[in-house]
């Protein structure tokens, strides 16, 4: 009798182990996950890049997909739409992280992908997700690989790939932009989640509450991701009903969702998006707005001595003359931020943006120096003229520097009728006084000095003193 052995039959090779393998990773995938469509059919969103005769979906179909980088918000189907697009091309998908993966990774990519070229003739997309954390090393790696066609890029990006993406590769892809999904789309993918036996909830019996289901739609914010991820949570966090069935309220979503990230990257576009947004609304008087742009930069991990320079700056900017304690409270503000740090520092941060918003605004300072400026450039380096130059040695003093200077203080008023200017600026004028605020006060004043001047040079006598009449 033959001895049995323990050798697996062929039926259980390690294709079948390989294959049980992934259904048991499918099953207990996250149901953002397994939720993911297959096919542009099931795709939801962005259906001004793939809906009916839109080019990307054109190239899809005519299996003539160029290289591509796929730009926008996360949990906007940027994976999603790069997986679809491998199968119906029939191509290899391969993935790369940019966050785990070095120069190493991608040369032995690139390289099977090459032998897969030569020997089976099947195309490659290389799938490199979060693409703005490669460096301009890494990504010139790819650069050969996409010219020669060993492989077609697909690059998904949060971050404006104008800004990320080296010049030669980003000439050689289309860039799309994917927008953050709508209320209705989010509640499309939460209700199909619901239903679906196989890859959804379904076998839960679950179902929202109207108002849990608002709140699941209004905070996942466009991301599919989160809104899956915590629709995932608070089903499996309520208990089932007599019935078998699951009613998700209001306080189960919200628990589910925590607190929610805060999309901003400090380092990228957002960051200027948002503080644009909080200058503008500063300067537009809106202390509601500025203060709520604000709250996004703190809340979202800026650094907050830039936020406080950029309102030192809008002080003395936009705020000017029109209210001269604003600079004041805004240095006020960076002092007390880098004394008590943070948390605590938002208190002084909050106060001064208010204050900045509420103040009257001008940027009279801001236009005088311009105009200044402009002369400086176009007019050179003008002569000082020799009354206002010092003369600390006598023979300055016999070339005629100093003399004829009129000292402020020895005249009523301490105004003087005196050219302070090169000749050919004398006429010019740069600062224009605005009308709100302490500068109405200062406009009148100018008036008033102009006028001094004016008698002082009707009444100058022979000794360059004004009289005291």
């Amino acid at each position: 009798m033959a001895r049995q052995t323990d050798k697996p039959s062929p039926a259980a090779g390690p294709d079948m182990f390989e294959q049980q393998r992934e259904q048991r990773v499918s099953r207990e995938a996250p149901l953002a996950a397994r939720m993911r469509p297959v096919s542009l059919d099931e795709f939801v969103g962005q259906q001004h890049i793939v809906g009916e005769g839109h080019v990307l979906r054109r190239s899809i179909e005519s299996d003539q997909v160029p290289s591509i980088v796929l730009w926008g918000p996360p949990g906007t189907g940027k994976t999603t739409l790069a997986r679809i697009i491998a199968h119906m091309t029939q191509s290899h998908f391969e993935p790369v992280s940019a966050v785990e993966s070095g120069v190493a990774d991608l040369r032995r990519v690139l390289a099977d992908a090459r032998q897969r070229r030569g020997l089976s003739g099947q195309r490659t997309i290389l799938f490199i997700d979060e693409i703005h954390r490669f460096n301009k090393a890494q990504q010139d790696v790819v650069l050969p690989h996409v010219e020669d066609g060993s492989v077609t890029l697909i690059g998904a990006t949060t971050e404006n790939p104008a800004f990320e993406i080296v010049a030669p590769l980003l000439s050689r892809s289309r860039v799309y932009t994917l927008n953050a999904l709508t209320d209705e789309e989010i509640r499309q993918l939460i209700d199909r989640a619901l239903v679906d036996s196989d890859r959804g909830l379904g076998q839960l019996q679950a179902r929202l509450e109207d108002d849990a289901e608002t709140a699941l739609v209004t905070l996942s914010g466009g991301d599919a991701r989160t809104a899956l991820t915590a629709l995932e949570v608070a089903a499996s966090a309520t208990l089932p009903e007599p019935d078998g069935g699951r009613v998700i309220d209001l306080q189960t979503i919200e628990d589910a969702m925590q607190h929610r990230a805060i999309r901003y990257d400090k380092g990228g576009e957002e960051h200027y998006n948002v503080i644009s947004a909080f200058i503008k609304s500063m300067r537009a008087s809106d202390p509601d707005a500025a203060l709520y742009w604000m709250a996004r930069m703190v809340e979202g991990g800026e650094d907050p001595l830039f936020i406080v320079r950029r309102m030192v700056i809008f002080a003395a900017e936009d705020i000017g003359l029109a209210d001269p304690q604003a600079l004041g409270v805004a240095t006020a503000c960076q002092q007390a931020v880098h004394f008590v740090g943070m948390p605590e520092g938002y208190l002084p941060m909050a106060e001064a943006c208010l204050y900045l918003a509420c103040a009257p605004k001008s940027n009279s300072a801001y236009r005088a120096y311009l105009a200044a400026q402009q002369d400086v450039r176009n007019s050179g380096a003008l002569p000082v003229p020799l009354h206002l130059r010092n003369a600390p040695h006598p023979l300055m003093s016999r070339m005629g520097y100093a003399n004829g200077y009129k000292y402020p203080h020895d005249y009523p008023g301490h105004i003087v009728d005196q050219q302070m200017r090169p000749d050919a600026l004398e006429s010019h004028r740069y600062y224009e006084p605005g009308e709100f605020g302490a500068e109405s006060g200062i406009s009148a004043r100018l008036r008033e000095y102009a006028e001094r001047r004016r008698r002082a040079a009707d009444d100058s006598p022979e000794d360059g003193r004004a009289s005291d009449a």
